[in-house]
């Protein structure tokens, strides 16, 4: 499955070796007619819907009929075979994932007095033939063949274990699309399938049975690119994987697996949110395309479409400083899609020198004016633009906890991925730049859903960062401030109210967090780097999206392999110190529950946190990084650990 998901990933990321900087020239001038024939891989995101029946039987029976839908993303590869006539005959393997959302996944549940089920479809997949009519770009197609749907069915009796069971579905697909070819080798297409799947019928070890009918439709865009291999008219060893033989537009992708584990640890007691004592395994993985595109002189667009699956510890809990930036506060078992970003950004330039602004995940190459307002507005995450650091800022490549990649105690609006809306404003000059933004902030902590209350609920964040040379190093200081206006629960009202039994959600109405961050980062020499941030917040009310955190302390260290012969290698050092206000520490200590944190009863003391990792370059495009981290008092608690990290990570980008 993993293979699967990641195949357009895998042949762009792992076989390009060479960075952006060291690309071939563009392929030759666009021909008047494109040769289809070919293997291509890609990728397509699109919505689906379906219906499904179900029946419940335990022995008495329940009925429900259910049309769920969402957004859905996946890869494709296929061959074209194309004739003298104009007749194409082609074959296609397909996969799709869901949205992280439970109203896509959520195929059927029914319920009757003594127990519950649910399905759930994890992937669509199908191989399918295809026949159409090429003309110069154009193609138009239809195509049919047999598709497969996995799914997992989850039953509830009363009083019993949680019984689980996964099963594969069998049906036939058919559908059309049409296909344009844009460039000498990128195409896109607009297709529509519809899949017809056989009934299934579940028996669970309780007795329980479940049965139901489902079909699904989609509705996809997709993006595809052909592959060349030599002795082809075609071919031109000089041509990149990844060129999009275009100025106007660019693809970025990466991959991520993270694998985690830690051995037994001391604990008398756990709770709700607490690591467990016994030792513990978990992995993540994401995989992403970041499709950006110049769309008028100043205005672009940036797509960034992601495959995200695996767990962090305890469904992520059971630390303030959580120690996997890529497990996020929900957990797949099969990858799901994500549209995580989709914004427009505008620059305007005010004259005068010019800076050349590299390509990237985020950033479009090309030449821009120093003095320069850029406005920003779409779905992406607060952090992509506000408290950036050159050492540690992406854990998917330096550190991985939450309290060193990020400042700890700001709590910035997003949904459980890490992402939300927002529109941003910065101002750029030589020395120093400011920025300014406002955000959709969580309708309740710790939720998917916004609050829609614009704009008297929100986010509002500005930041100052200046550049200076210290004995001819560069450095940054950043100084950041935010102000939250969110619906939230009060830590001291809920204690004063024993009634409440520590329900902090009925003390939720229009309350005010603020806080802020200083961040600083500076080059020692060409290879050696150091950081550090301290942030604060008020602490009264509920977390809304971040972590547990009121106050957070981290340094740091990043070390070049120059010196020994290995200059793509890095080796990173930092710890975290973590705390609480007192009115978020008695809530705890009472047996109340954060976000991330919650042991039932608290020995308060600091959170302290060490990490550090050797990055080895394997090549231009792929790292492998081992990570330890020692995570003393988790959750502030001096009754249980510490807690010692071990983690590998592979990284493969393009």
């Amino acid at each position: 499955m993993r293979a699967s998901a990641a195949s357009a990933l895998g042949v762009l990321a792992v076989t390009e070796a060479a960075p952006a900087a060291d690309l071939p020239l563009k392929a030759p001038a666009w021909k008047a007619v494109y040769d289809w024939t070919g293997l291509y891989i890609g990728a397509h995101v699109g919505y689906g819907f379906g219906t499904s029946s179900a029946t419940l039987t335990d022995p008495t029976i329940a009925t429900n009929h259910n049309v769920h839908g969402g957004a859905t993303g996946g890869v494709q590869a296929g061959y074209n075979w194309w004739l003298n006539s104009g007749l194409l005959l082609g074959v296609e393997g397909d996969i799709s994932f869901p949205n992280y959302l439970p109203s896509n996944h959520v195929v059927n549940s029914a319920v009757t007095a003594l127990s519950s089920a649910e399905e759930r479809w994890d992937y669509f997949a199908s191989i399918r033939g295809r026949i159409g009519y090429a003309t110069g770009a154009w193609l138009f197609y239809a195509t049919g063949g047999l598709a497969f749907a996995g799914e997992r069915f989850l039953s509830t009796p009363t009083g019993d274990v949680e019984d689980r069971r996964l099963n594969t579905r069998l049906g036939w697909a058919a559908g059309a699309g049409v296909e344009y070819a844009f460039a000498p080798h990128w195409t896109a297409r607009l297709e529509y399938l519809y899949r017809k799947f056989e009934d299934v019928n579940v028996t669970f070890p309780s007795g329980v049975n479940y049965a139901s009918t489902l079909d699904y439709q989609t509705i996809r865009l997709g993006l595809n690119r052909k592959i060349d291999w030599p002795g082809m008219p075609s071919y031109n060893p000089k041509s990149s994987v990844i060129d999009t033989e275009s100025d106007r537009w660019e693809i970025h992708g990466q991959s991520t697996f993270i694998a985690q584990g830690y051995p037994s640890f001391r604990a008398p007691y756990s709770g709700p949110n607490s690591l467990t004592p016994a030792p513990q395994y978990q992995e993540t993985w994401s995989n992403s395309l970041y499709l950006n595109a110049r769309l008028w002189d100043g205005g672009e667009v940036y797509f960034n479409p992601e495959l995200l699956q695996g767990f962090g510890f305890n469904n992520t809990t059971g630390a303030a400083g959580f120690p996997n930036g890529e497990a996020q506060k929900s957990g797949f078992p099969y990858p799901h899609f994500n549209p995580s970003r989709l914004f427009v950004r505008h620059t305007f330039g005010f004259g005068g020198e010019q800076e050349e602004l590299a390509s990237g995940q985020f950033q479009l190459a090309g030449k821009a004016d120093v003095s320069r307002l850029t406005l920003q507005a779409g779905k992406f995450s607060v952090v992509d633009v506000f408290d950036g650091n050159s050492y540690a800022h992406d854990p998917r490549k330096d550190f991985i906890n939450w309290s060193i990649w990020a400042s700890g105690a700001f709590d910035y609006g997003a949904d459980k991925l890490g992402l939300g809306y927002g529109a941003t404003a910065e101002l750029n000059q030589k020395q120093w730049a400011i920025r300014a933004g406002y955000f959709l902030v969580d309708a309740v902590s710790n939720s998917n859903n916004f609050d829609m209350n614009i704009p008297r609920r929100g986010e509002y964040v500005a930041e100052l960062e200046t550049r200076y040379s210290l004995f001819g190093q560069p450095g940054k200081l950043r100084m950041l401030g935010f102000v939250n206006s969110v619906n939230a629960g009060s830590y001291r009202d809920t204690l004063n109210n024993p009634a409440l039994n520590l329900d902090i959600s009925q003390t939720r109405t229009g309350r005010i967090k603020y806080g802020y961050a200083l961040n600083l980062e500076q080059a020692i020499t060409d290879d050696i780097g150091v950081f550090g941030r301290w942030s604060w917040n008020d602490g009264r009310n509920e977390i809304m999206a971040f972590t547990d955190i009121d106050r957070s302390l981290s340094m740091g260290t990043s070390i070049k392999g120059t010196r020994w012969g290995r200059p793509d290698d890095v080796i990173g050092i930092a710890g975290a110190i973590n705390g609480l206000s007192q009115d978020h520490r008695d809530f705890i200590a009472a047996g109340g529950l954060g976000p991330l944190i919650g042991d039932g009863a608290l020995n308060y003391r600091r959170e302290r946190v060490l990490e550090a990792y050797y990055a080895y370059a394997l090549n231009k495009a792929l790292t492998f990084t081992a990570d330890y981290q020692l995570i003393t008092n988790p959750a502030y608690n001096a009754d249980r650990g510490p807690v010692s990290i071990f983690s590998g990570r592979l990284h493969g980008e393009f």
